[in-house]
């Protein structure tokens, strides 16, 4: 009968995370929300991976997962922004219009033998959701990008020696793009393009989580990098004799997550962290067409990014746990080539708490994040359509639900 209520279970998740995969805001385009608990530690778990989310952040961990359990959840992320634009002496506010995207998430896992543990992971890694009105004055940038994407990963954790564990996985990714804005051709004027593409990639990740004591572990993990090869359409207003095919290439970065646990008392624990991003790959954004435009091309030349973390958590009842976290991100787009795709230059604090509530063999963890990106001037922006511009007002909301179950 568990066997049967188990694969329910599985399948349910697997419905209701195909129909609430959606578009999110993240440094970069880059999530992190793989689950409340990691998210009310700031990520700071790289070292614990003592829940199912391990499968994302260190998957050697999942060797702290004993017998067969699910966890399923969602982040609801409310982003918001304002770009005052300066056009001569006139200037002109435009709020960015993202209102609320779900990020979800499910994980499984089993285990084989005392030394094996088999695990299914999926998520959203990489997502954006803005819209600006049709007619604000950064249209010919951008006036609507949302990014989505579907991360599935088969995962297998082996326990080396009792204080020593290693996990890997594959990474099978969906990457879809929507895109909107304005593009000036010569003879025909300003033309609304509306571009639509989706792809699969492949990538992988592998993990190692070292417990020398009981009051001390390290973990270290490995997110490779995923090229996709994006294929879609391209409709152009009012010519739209101009319509037809699109493709283009993107690499979604690689990652390294690193951390340190300690336990200064038995129902205290503390986590350090970083997580670095190869953002240095998204040099150049190049979009063929099949008609007579052949393809346009406009560099980006994005940074490397480093995000520190700490996570503390404090079991305060035998069924309550409160936990607090704080992160500090530096944003990849540079000033030369800042535009509206990415409002995030600059850098960003992640101020995060949240709590766990057990009962028998089921968890609920709830968390919520407020990310505050700093006021920024941009004057001498050469991405197109870019005006001198004043990034004001950035700031997201981020709840996160997870429910776990222990068979």
């Amino acid at each position: 009968m568990w066997r049967k209520s188990s694969w329910c279970i599985l399948v349910a998740g697997l419905g209701c995370f195909l129909a609430l995969a959606g578009p999110a805001y993240g440094s970069g385009f880059a999530l992190y929300e793989a689950g409340a608990r990691s998210s009310a530690l700031a990520g700071a778990v790289v070292a614990r991976a003592d829940d199912l989310s391990a499968i994302f952040y260190n998957p050697a961990g999942l060797v702290q997962q004993p017998g067969f359990r699910v966890m399923g959840g969602f982040a609801t992320i409310l982003p918001r922004a304002d770009i005052v634009t300066h056009l001569g002496p006139s200037a002109t506010a435009t709020e960015m219009q993202g209102g609320g995207a779900f990020a979800p998430h499910f994980y499984t896992s089993y285990q084989v033998t005392d030394r094996v543990w088999l695990g299914l992971g999926m998520n959203s890694p990489f997502g954006l959701g803005i819209q600006y009105p049709s007619n604000w004055p950064g249209s010919i940038n951008v006036t609507q990008a949302n990014i989505q994407t579907l991360n599935i990963n088969p995962t297998v954790a082996v326990k080396v020696m009792d204080y020593l564990s290693i996990g890997a996985g594959l990474d099978i990714m969906y990457f879809k793009l929507r895109m909107k804005r304005l593009l000036p051709i010569p003879l025909l004027g300003q033309q609304a393009l509306d571009l639509q593409g989706a792809s699969w990639g492949v990538g992988f990740n592998v993990g190692l989580l070292l417990k020398p004591r009981d009051y001390l572990s390290l973990g270290i993990s490995y997110r490779s990098q995923v090229r996709q090869y994006v294929k879609g359409t391209a409709r152009f207003r009012p010519f739209g004799a101009l319509d037809g095919d699109a493709s283009g290439s993107i690499i979604l970065p690689d990652m390294i997550f690193a951390g340190i646990m300690v336990r200064p008392l038995k129902k205290l624990s503390v986590e350090g962290g970083i997580i670095w991003t190869h953002w240095e790959l998204f040099r150049q954004l190049d979009i063929k067409f099949s008609n007579p435009l052949g393809t346009l091309s406009e560099p980006q030349d994005w940074h490397n990014t480093w995000r520190g973390q700490l996570g503390v958590e404090y079991q305060a009842l035998p069924w309550l746990a409160l936990r607090a976290g704080y992160a500090f991100e530096n944003e990849p787009m540079p000033d030369k080539y800042a535009d509206y795709l990415v409002p995030s230059v600059g850098y960003r604090h992640n101020f995060s708490m949240g709590a766990g509530f057990g009962w028998r063999a089921m968890t609920l963890d709830l968390a919520y994040t407020m990310v505050l990106i700093p006021d920024q001037t941009v004057n001498s922006s050469q991405a197109a359509g870019v005006l001198p511009s004043d990034y004001q007002g950035r700031l997201s909301h981020v709840v996160v639900m997870s429910v776990s179950y222990k068979f």
